[in-house]
């Protein structure tokens, strides 16, 4: 019989959370360096665009988390899809370094770099910087969010704004969409809600538009993967929101024996009174 696996060590959560954000901001100049002109793009074996952008930022992020914590595994979106996936323990680093790139390519500057730390099968810190944005939302103890330019220096915590989801307001509900990827699934889920307004948006900003109380839920029934979701979702739970996938359970992290590919789910806001999430 296997012996358990040892629990991860303790962690200053707060300052890895930190040094991400710091990672994320080279990545992002990276991105919009590369931005200002027409760069090749490809097609990846599952038939996703590739870019020069999303390799040379990842080729930052990489680097960057080899510095402040070579120890722990880091599973990268662009490395995945040339073979190379590290063996994952209980602790683990998701990366997608151009969340979006059909957004970028398309110039609509709603793509972001994800960071997250996973560890017992819940991102429990990372980071989501949309560089064309200028916006960086920060999850760890608590959810932040500021206004920068890529390659400036990270500002220090009084000069962020402290985040939160909304509760779900009784007249009715915000929802947003993916902006490339909604379907008959999707329209029937909210069918049954009281959806009073609707906003496309891309990447991982669905998340954080949630994080920050400006929409109330956002449903995904089609193929995303663990990358894709995890820095959202940890600055989300940091603002008081969760994510469940559609029979309730809280969606996992770490499903490396299935390519780590997420099932469907649905983010939420703040829960009402008395209901209880799970996590």
């Amino acid at each position: 019989m296997l012996a358990p696996s040892p629990p991860p060590p303790t962690r200053d959560l707060r300052r890895l959370t930190e040094q991400f954000a710091v990672v994320a901001l080279r990545a992002g100049a990276e991105i919009m360096r590369i931005y200002g002109y027409r760069c090749a793009v490809r097609e990846k074996a599952d038939l996703s665009p590739v870019t020069e952008a999303d390799e040379a930022a990842e080729a930052i992020v990489l680097a960057g988390l080899a510095d402040i914590a070579p120890e722990i595994p880091v599973v990268a979106e662009e490395a995945v899809s040339k073979g190379n996936a590290p063996s994952i323990g209980r602790e683990f680093i998701l990366v997608d370094a151009l969340d979006g790139t059909r957004e970028f390519l398309k110039r609509n500057h709603e793509f972001t770099v994800n960071i997250a730390l996973v560890r017992d099968g819940v991102p429990c810190c990372g980071v989501v910087f949309a560089p064309a944005l200028g916006k960086l939302w920060i999850g760890s103890d608590g959810a932040e969010a500021v206004s920068i330019l890529a390659g400036e220096p990270l500002p220090p915590p009084h000069r962020r704004t402290r985040i939160m989801a909304r509760r779900r307001p009784p007249a009715g509900l915000v929802a947003l969409t993916s902006r490339s990827h909604c379907n008959a699934e999707t329209e029937s889920f909210l069918a049954d809600l009281p959806i009073v307004g609707r906003r496309n948006a891309g990447s991982s900003v669905k998340f954080c538009l949630l994080a920050q109380g400006d929409a109330d839920v956002y449903p995904r029934f089609g193929p995303t993967m663990e990358w894709d979701t995890a820095a959202g979702d940890a600055v989300l739970r940091a603002a008081g929101g969760y994510v469940n996938d559609p029979g309730g359970s809280a969606l996992r992290y770490g499903k490396q024996t299935e390519g780590f590919r997420n099932p469907c789910f649905i983010a939420w806001g703040r829960p009402p009174n008395g209901e209880i999430t799970l996590r």
